[in-house]
């Protein structure tokens, strides 16, 4: 356990040296408070600056609650997501390249505890900046839009947290198993160009970890399908033990190459 402690330490300065800590969640803050006012003052940016006839007036549909919170998330699908996978997917790569890596591997320190610290260290930076953008979107689309049920936002949020710790488990494993380079190409097909393929030809399964962001937008709408929901969850979180024991014996695997 100290050495756990004493990498998830080296991991938070590094963070903190790299200034991660800072800018990842203002991204997510960012999003979280412009999707509500853009789609609040759309309709006044349009009908001021769009040329349009005397006395014309441009009306868009009008938007519930949990719409604006679902565009908020279809932001974070793409440029969170985005985010995450370049942002990390030199996390343990690039310490392997570097020969830092190294230097940890000739000591008594467990490949686990080394793929963990990095595990958690992800996790909270990118689960808190994730909780903490929706909780800005909440708040404006509440004083904007009107509110959104609780119990509904707390099992979408539930749900999309699992969502997020099995796109970190991708990024672990792409790191440890690849070069960055290659680590970023797989873990943006994995997460992004997955999800398209899912989105176009999803209809033919109800049952994958990529359909949880749509699963968690039903349940926010209160509307979703229990069985290949719960089979989803199961599902995925089978893949994400899959995925960080593959980082932990690719970690060891490629620490053994090293050291030839």
């Amino acid at each position: 356990m100290s050495n756990f402690s004493v990498l998830f330490q080296k991991e938070w300065r590094e963070n903190v040296r790299n200034f991660k800590i800072l800018w990842i969640p203002l991204v997510f803050i960012l999003f979280g408070i412009s999707e509500p006012l853009m789609n609040y003052y759309l309709p006044q940016i349009l009908n001021t600056v769009g040329n349009m006839p005397e006395g014309a007036v441009f009306q868009l549909p009008q938007l519930s609650p949990e719409q604006i919170v679902m565009s908020t998330v279809s932001q974070y699908q793409f440029i969170g997501m985005l985010v995450l996978t370049l942002g990390f997917a030199g996390i343990i790569a690039r310490e392997r390249k570097n020969g830092s890596a190294t230097l940890l591997y000739v000591r008594p320190i467990a490949y686990s505890s080394y793929v963990f610290s990095k595990l958690v260290m992800m996790s909270i930076l990118v689960i808190s900046s994730v909780i903490l953008g929706l909780l800005t979107n909440l708040y404006y689309t509440y004083i904007l839009f009107g509110a959104v049920d609780m119990g509904s936002f707390l099992g979408f949020l539930g749900t999309y947290i699992v969502w997020i710790l099995f796109v970190i488990s991708i990024v672990l494993f792409s790191s440890a198993t690849f070069s960055t380079g290659i680590a970023s190409t797989v873990s943006l097909v994995l997460v992004l160009i997955v999800q398209l393929i899912d989105s176009l030809l999803g209809a033919y399964w109800t049952i994958s970890p990529w359909k949880l962001p749509m699963y968690a937008g039903m349940i926010l709408n209160g509307d979703v399908d229990n069985t290949p929901f719960i089979w989803s969850l199961i599902v995925t979180f089978i893949a994400i033990i899959f995925l960080l024991a593959g980082a932990i014996y690719f970690a060891k695997k490629n620490a053994s190459k090293s050291k030839i």
